[in-house]
């Protein structure tokens, strides 16, 4: 059950969970540059602020998204696409933080993944009762590039299945901290976040952040 996932264990909990064949669940690995990781987040979104972005189906989607890099994810009724504008302001998304560049590649690099240089940073906002559906990151021009997603502020369940929709699908607890890495083999899978209950996090409050990382170009 998904109660159990967040249940205290007298056994510590493994600081590297294989999720897949090239996934890796990394505890904790963004701890050490939380706060520098928090102040470039508020910078960004002093500039790009959040937004609930509209699917190309005419739906509202319930999580609030901005990015930085040199190319930013954005959905409209156009498409899913990578756009080096902000299509709200007309300017660049905000560069992508010293702090964002160097978990991302120590974490791919820890997960096997030794050359990895994202160029773009997708950030998700989910207040309690979001949710991410199953899908899969199929945007990007090279699927031998990895994906690092870094958890902050609220708890949250990770789904990660397969390369069908149709596949099982496997749950993972996520905390402040942790950093999922996956490619190769399990680039393609989809996966997704269960609602987001109701909780207050002491650095950031009624929120999940995600920082997903990618090379979009």
């Amino acid at each position: 059950m998904t109660a159990d996932l967040f249940a205290d264990s007298e056994a510590p909990e493994p600081l590297y969970e294989t999720m897949g064949e090239g996934a890796v669940l990394l505890r904790g690995k963004a701890l050490p540059l939380e706060d520098e990781v928090i102040a470039a987040l508020a910078a960004i979104t002093a500039r790009a602020p959040f937004r609930n972005m509209v699917t190309p189906g005419g739906f509202v989607m319930s999580v609030a998204m901005t990015n930085c890099g040199a190319a930013g994810w954005v959905t409209d009724r156009k498409g899913y696409r990578y756009d080096r504008n902000d299509p709200e302001t007309g300017k660049p998304w905000p560069d992508m933080p010293d702090s964002f560049l160097r978990l991302a590649v120590e974490a791919a690099a820890e997960a096997d993944y030794q050359d990895f240089t994202p160029d773009a940073c997708l950030i998700n906002r989910y207040e309690p009762g979001a949710r991410l559906s199953l899908h899969q990151d199929r945007n990007e021009r090279d699927f031998a590039e990895p994906i690092v997603s870094v958890s902050l502020g609220l708890p949250a369940v990770f789904q990660f299945g397969g390369l069908k929709r149709t596949d099982p699908v496997a749950k993972y607890a996520l905390r402040h901290g942790d950093v999922a890495v996956w490619g190769g083999p399990s680039r393609l899978r989809f996966h997704g976040v269960q609602t987001v209950k109701e909780d207050l996090h002491p650095k950031l409050g009624r929120v999940r952040i995600n920082l997903t990382l990618r090379r979009a170009r």
